[in-house]
This record gives structure tokens, sequence and C-alpha cells, in this order.
């Protein structure tokens, strides 16, 4: 019958949530969140109350941590012992604190992530920022609560002279709200608190002129000023931080140096996102990271391969490591609730200006307390030296009455009956030394009675005249700066963070070259010199066995290349990311680039600069030809769009693919040549406008067996243009576009080149003009650059003229194109790979008529 009458039926939902809510406001309150006005939460304010009862002092000798520890738990904060020397460990870290509270001996971890010691390894003491926060504290200045177990009082709140708050930050996870403050510079918050106290409406801009953005330990830059702007008017706001890296130019690569991190960023962690990003190619040009860091200061070091450009590196790693965060700015505290004694506290999320009104109130609060206190003491002082004074103005009738006297007690009474003293006066006179009763220390008394006056009369003023007190806070205040103030670490540069490549590139001309087995490079255009038509040419490629260039096209830099492969998909690259290599050089598997299908390859290219002009795009038109004669053509606008995985360009048949790509304007002529001589001209409008998934429309009509398409132009001024078509032995013309008949697609054409056993097949046809150069790369990997102006025009129907001397029986031509002119005379030319000797200029074999 007991037990039923002690059962209690509740109802679960009410009784879960109010226990959650006690629970969560206990977190809140007494554990996770800092309070606004000493920036502190219970354990720190604890561990320094700690330190001070314990008599640590920065001009005294370290204890161990374990001894503070054990102090703390065993009278203030009865938690784990982890959590306070975890607390210990981070107020001594000056990587962590701008202004380190505790001073630590011993090992107190690192910035690349290592832990402290045991708490029975390490030794701290409290150091003079941290004695400036308890400053006062005996006067009274503010209220203490009773511990854990009612033992001993613990201060709700410290007295601190300094801004900790801002100036130390504050990170807490509690529930339902989080906070996250950026550490500041002391001299400048000091500076915004005192312009603040001056003119107690200032706005955030006003105090942003004295308080420019959070001053991180670790040094780095801020980048832009709109996210400080954000967190100090709203309490929330995102700042990116970035490194502090310099490229120092070496004679066998460029270096990156890092002397300053991020607040927050684990250096070793950084060393091996950097390494893992260059072992799996996300970012190219790295050769090695090692971390020179010493007692001295931070050092890492970044080698660039040669030939790569650091700038591009450095911006890559900015981008995807931790060389570039952002600190998200949530300030919120526990702030005291108006008209509650002892005052309650509630979280609220602050401005700026709220913390500092906050700050500036608490020390109002504190000076008025301790001025009360002074003043208490101060004529407390003055009543006993009145007594004194009385009593050495009469001091033989003192002596008397004392030495007549019984008993202290009854001596006491004599006094207070012939002086009218009360009785804390006459047990001073009775208390009195014999020294006092000298000239020199009755003189004495009445000098400090005096001053004591001074002192109660000017405490009497702080507390009744509002200005001076405010006078006073601003006193301390600079006396604060004077004692702890220093230049910022971090510095505020303008917006850089929407990094763009093209910035850190000329944009010169180049020369992109695909090998038969897809290997890609770029090289200045300027390396391929003009040479004389039937020239041997230069050695190109080191390409492997059985490789040889088979694509070759002229861009600059800034272009961006489309890369249309035999299976009629695209994909984008920019020319600058294009791995740079000499005539030599093999260059990269074009596969390690782009996301192409191991069954796949580059056919075709299209370099264009103006991809992300809308006009531009819309305005022009990408026309495809197949090796079955096959034409599509596809508005631009289709595929200015860059994709990692690349998009379906054209719907290809099984047994075709892509081998040709030009862009058109909409009303420009198309060519198209075979295998065995022929070429068709039609308007571009015979081709409607299709889809990307669109397989497209006849173009030009095969002769059947192996025939097949070899190239396709586009001819924008007849006038100016003409075409050249050149054959597997190295024979090639010119000749006028209007040689050639319009008529419509899907015809044989007409014959634009004798085939014979010498000139072999065409192999490509090309638009050109006589201020262009025409670069042709055989098999063998040997490249020849001539002026087009030295192919003299033929008629349409000859065998044309030798344009390169293949002096190998095997070798043929593998690529041509058109690239600007080369405005430098003749020079010597190199050696072939079989060691003939060049030849500069072959005379031009007579025309052969069909």
């Amino acid at each position: 019958m007991q037990d039923e009458e002690r059962i209690k039926p509740v109802n679960i939902e009410e009784e879960m949530k109010s226990s959650y809510i006690d629970y969560s406001m206990s977190v809140i309150v007494s554990r996770a969140l800092p309070d606004v006005r000493d920036g502190f939460k219970p354990v720190h304010r604890r561990i320094l109350y700690g330190m001070m009862d314990m008599g640590i002092t920065h001009d005294k000798a370290t204890k161990k941590s374990a001894a503070i520890v054990g102090e703390v738990l065993g009278k203030y904060h009865p938690h784990g012992d982890s959590s306070v020397y975890g607390a210990l460990v981070r107020m001594a870290q000056p990587w962590a604190m701008r202004y380190p509270l505790v001073i630590g001996q011993g090992n107190f971890g690192s910035m690349d992530g290592d832990g402290a010691a045991a708490m029975r390894y390490t030794e701290a003491k409290m150091s003079q920022v941290g004695e400036a926060m308890m400053q006062d504290i005996e006067k009274e200045t503010v209220d203490m609560n009773r511990n854990y177990d009612n033992s001993r009082d613990e201060p709700s709140v410290l007295p601190t002279r300094i801004p900790s708050f801002l100036v130390n930050g504050a990170t807490g996870i509690a529930v339902g709200m989080a906070t996250n403050v950026p550490t500041h510079n002391l001299s400048e918050v000091i500076d915004g608190t005192i312009a603040y106290i001056d003119n107690p409406d200032i706005d955030t801009e006003g105090l942003m002129h004295y308080i420019k953005g959070p001053d991180f330990p670790t040094g780095a830059y801020i980048m832009g000023n709109v996210g400080i702007k954000s967190a100090y008017e709203t309490g929330r706001g995102r700042v990116i931080l970035r490194a502090k890296a310099e490229i120092e130019a070496g004679m066998q690569h460029d270096k990156i140096v890092i002397s300053a991190v991020p607040y927050g960023t684990n250096t070793a962690d950084l060393c091996r996102s950097i390494a893992a990003l260059s072992n799996e190619k996300k970012v190219e040009g790295i050769a090695n990271v090692n971390d020179e860091s010493d007692r001295d200061g931070m050092r890492i070091v970044v080698d660039v391969k040669r030939g790569q450009n650091a700038n591009v590196v450095l911006n890559k790693l900015y981008k995807m490591t931790g060389l570039q965060t952002s600190f998200a700015v949530n300030c919120i505290a526990l702030v005291p609730i108006p008209g509650t004694h002892p005052a309650k506290m509630r979280p609220q999320l602050l401005t700026l200006k709220e913390c500092l009104r906050h700050f500036v109130e608490h020390r109002h609060d504190v000076v008025v307390r301790r001025t009360r206190f002074d003043l208490r003491k101060a004529q407390e002082r003055q009543h006993i030296l009145k007594g004194l004074i009385i009593a050495s103005d009469n001091i033989d009738e003192v002596v008397r009455i004392i030495k007549a006297s019984k008993n202290t007690q009854v001596a006491m009474e004599g006094l207070m009956e012939r002086f009218a003293l009360d009785e804390l006066q006459a047990r001073a006179i009775v208390d009195m030394r014999l020294g006092q009763l000298t000239g020199l220390q009755q003189e004495k008394l009445h000098e400090e009675y005096d001053e004591l006056a001074r002192k109660i009369e000017y405490f009497n003023q702080i507390l009744s005249d509002p200005e001076l007190c405010k006078k006073v806070i601003k006193d301390e205040l600079l006396e604060v700066k004077e004692a702890y103030g220093d230049e910022r670490k971090t510095e505020i540069m303008p917006d850089m963070t929407n990094f763009n490549a093209e910035d850190f590139y000329p944009d010169d001309e180049v020369v992109i070259t695909i090998s038969h087995l897809g290997y890609i490079k770029r090289t200045p255009l300027a390396e391929f010199r003009a040479q004389g038509r039937g020239g041997v040419g230069y050695k190109g490629s080191s390409t492997r066995d059985q490789d040889f260039i088979e694509y070759i096209y002229q861009a600059t830099m800034h272009n961006t290349m489309l890369f249309f492969t035999a299976k009629g998909r695209c994909y984008w690259l920019r020319v600058y990311e294009i791995e740079e290599g000499t005539r030599q050089s093999k260059g990269r598997a074009i596969q390690n680039m782009l996301n192409i299908d191991p069954d796949d390859r580059i056919n075709a290219c299209l370099h264009i600069r103006k991809l992300r002009d809308e006009d531009f795009c819309k305005s022009h038109y990408v026309v495809f030809a197949t090796q079955q004669g096959i034409v599509k053509k596809t508005c631009l606008t289709e595929y200015s769009r860059p994709r990692t995985n690349g998009v379906n360009a054209i719907n290809i048949n099984e047994d075709d693919r892509v081998v040709s790509v030009v862009l058109t304007n909409g009303s420009d002529e198309i060519i198209m040549a075979n295998r065995n001589g022929r070429a068709v001209r039609f308007r571009e409008e015979a081709i409607r406008t299709m889809g990307r998934n669109a397989t497209g429309v006849r173009g030009m009509v095969l002769d059947g067996g192996d025939d097949e398409i070899v190239g396709m132009v586009c001819v924008n001024d007849p006038e100016r243009e003409t075409i050249l078509v050149v054959s597997e032995q190295g024979y090639g013309k010119r000749s006028l576009v209007d040689d050639y008949r319009i008529t419509n697609r899907n015809t044989k054409g007409v014959r634009t080149l004798n085939i014979t056993d010498k000139t072999g097949k065409v192999v490509a046809i090309k638009s050109v003009t006589e201020e262009e150069d025409l670069m042709i790369i055989n098999r063998s990997a040997i490249t020849l650059r001539l002026h087009v102006a030295d192919v003299r025009l033929c008629g349409r129907a000859t065998q044309g003229v030798r344009l390169i001397d293949l002096k190998k029986r095997n070798d043929a031509i593998s690529s041509v194109c058109q690239v600007p002119a080369d405005d430098e005379e003749e020079v010597e030319i190199l050696e072939g790979e079989d060691g003939a000797t060049p030849i500069t200029e072959t005379p031009e074999s007579p025309e052969v008529n069909e």
C-alpha cells in the first residue's frame, strides 16, 4: 500500500519536455556558452580563480598542471579532469589564443595536431594578461556564488579590464545553438571601446574605423571585408582566410613558401592533403612538399615542377586545401537579463556594438563597486586615524588613562568616555605601538588623514559624476593597451578569391599537338621557325614506338579547347591547362586530363575565345563531318556549358566516326574532301540546325570501298581564302575557292587533286590565306613550317608540288594545320632524324594535269 502511494503517474511527453529543457538550459548557461562580460565559460573562470588562490602568478614559479587541475576539480568544477586540463592547455597555446592567459612549461601540443603531454609532466602559471582578468576581484567588484558543495565562494563573472570576449574569441556547441567568435587585436578593440564610450550612438561603420576586423594568432590574410561587416552588423558572417605564401624563383624550379596558415589549420594535415592532390593528379606541377618549420617560425615549402606556373599551382591549392578556409562567425553569448539580481543570463545573438556595450556596462559596474569598496575602506581608515590623531594630540592623558585602567576593556571605556570615541577608535589607540608616539609618526598620521580625505572626495566624485566614471574606465583601458597591446598579425587584403587563371598567363600563340596514341601538349608557336617549301623539317616529339603526331592545332593561351571524339562526345579544356612541352617532349596522356572512354579517342578540336559570350554562341554553329560523309549543324550554345564528364555532341552510327569539326557563322560555305581526291562545295544553309543528339544528313557521296572523308573546311571569304590539299607523300597545292562550283550537298563533287602512286591519297584539306604559315607533321615526328605563299596556286585537278621531303620510304604525312605567319627571317634548320642534310628549297615539280 505504501509503494502504491509513492508511485506518481506522470505524462511521459511532459516529463521528457521538462527534463530536456532543464538539461539544455544547464548546458547553455553552465557549460557551453561564454559570458559576454568576461568572455569565459565556467571552466575557464574557475581555472584562473583556482590558480589565483594557489598564488601562481606570472612572477612566481610554475606548478604542476596536475596540481592545478586537482585544485579546480576539488573546489570548483566537479567534472572530468580531461575537460579542465583541455581548457588549461588551450589557454596556454599561442596559436589558439590571441593573448594566452596561462604560461605553459612543457609540451602543450603543436599546430601539427600533436596533443599536450599528460598533466603530470607539464607545469603552468598565470600570464600577466590572465592576472589582468582577475584584477580588483578582492574588492567586491563581482557577485560571488557558492560552489557545488557550498563550502566556499566562486565568482559569477571576472572583473576583467580586457574585453576578452572579442580579444580571445570563443567557440562552443550548446543545445540548439552554437557560438564561434574570432579573436581580435587588443589595441583595436580598446580603441573601439573608447570610441563607443565617447559616442554611444556610433554605428558599425564608425566602429570599423577602429576595429578593422578579426586578428588571428596564426596571422595569414583575411580576404575582403564584406563578411566582416556582415558579422559586425548582424552577429553572423563568413570571413575568408588565406595562407601567407610567397613564390621564390630558383634556378631549377620555383618554390611556394608558406609562412602563415589560416586559424585552426592543422599543418600536418595540410602537407598530407597537398601531397595527396599531387599523387592523385588533381593538382599538376607539384614535385615535393616539405614542412621546414622550427622554433623560429613556420615554413612549409612546396616545390613546383620546372615549366609549371607557380601562381596557378598556388591558387589551385588555395581552392582545394586548407590554405584557404572560411571562419563562420556566430556571435552568441550569455547576456544579463535586465532587472534581475543576481543577474540571470540568457543566450543572445550580438552585434559588435552590443558586445562593446555589454563590456562597458560591466566595466562601469565593476568601477562603481570597486569605488564604493575603496570609499568604505578609506572612510573606515579615516575614522581610525581621527581617533589616533586625537590620542596623539592628548598623549599624556591617554597614557595616564591606560596606565590607571585595570585591563584593556576598562582602558577602552575610559578613552571612549573622555574623548567621545567609538569602540573601533578606542581599540586602535590601545593597540597603538609606542613608536607611533614620535613626532615624525604623528606627522605621518596627519598626512595620511589628509590623503584619505582627498581620496574620499575623489571616490565621491566618481560615484556622483558619470563623466568622471567614464574617464576612469577609459584611462584603465588605455593602461591595458599600453601594457599588452601589439600590432596586427592578420592582414586584411582586397577580395581576390574569385581566381581567374587567365590573369597569370599571357595570351600567347601556341601549337597544340595530339599523338596517335593520345598524348597532348602545347608548345609556343615561336619554337617552330619557318622553312622553305620542300625542307626536311625539325625533329619533333619523342613519341613512343609506333606513335606519331596525328593532329595539330594553333590556338592562344586564353582559348577554350572543345575536343570531339570519334564516338561523338565533346569535352572542354582551357589551353593553359594543357601541359607545356618542347618540340621534342612527348606530352601527357589525354586520358589523364579528360574522362574519355578507353575505347574512344580525340578526332577533332575547336579553339574558341568567346565561349562565355552568349551572343557569340547564339550566332555561331558547330558543323560536324563524319567518315561516312554525314554532316550535322548545331548551335554553339549547346556546347557552351563545360561538364567534367563531357556531353554527347552527335549521334554516330556504329560503323562511322567523327573526322572533322568546324565553327561557322550561319552563312558560310562548306567544302568536304575524300581520300580519292574529290571535293564538294555547298552552302551552310543547306544543313538545318539540329540538336546535340541528332545524327545529321548526307553531305557527300563516297566512292565505296576504302573511300572516306578526310576533312572539311569552312569558307568565309572566297576572295581571300584558297583551298589547300595535301597528299600522303608530301605533295600539295592551292586552288581558288571558285574553282569548286557550288552544288547541293549529297553529291560526289569535283576533282580536287590528281591522285597518283607518287602523291598517295589525300590526307588533309585546309582553307588558307597567303598571310599564314603551314605546319606539317609526318609519322616519324618530323615537323615542317612553311609560308603558305610559297605554295603557288595551281589548277584544281593538278598533282601539285612537293611540300616536304620524306626521306624515309615508309614515312607519310600525319597532320596539317595553318598558323599565323612567322615574321622572322629564314634560318638554318636542324638535321633530320636520319642525319640527312636539311633542304631549304626544292625546285617545284611541274604541274600534272588530269
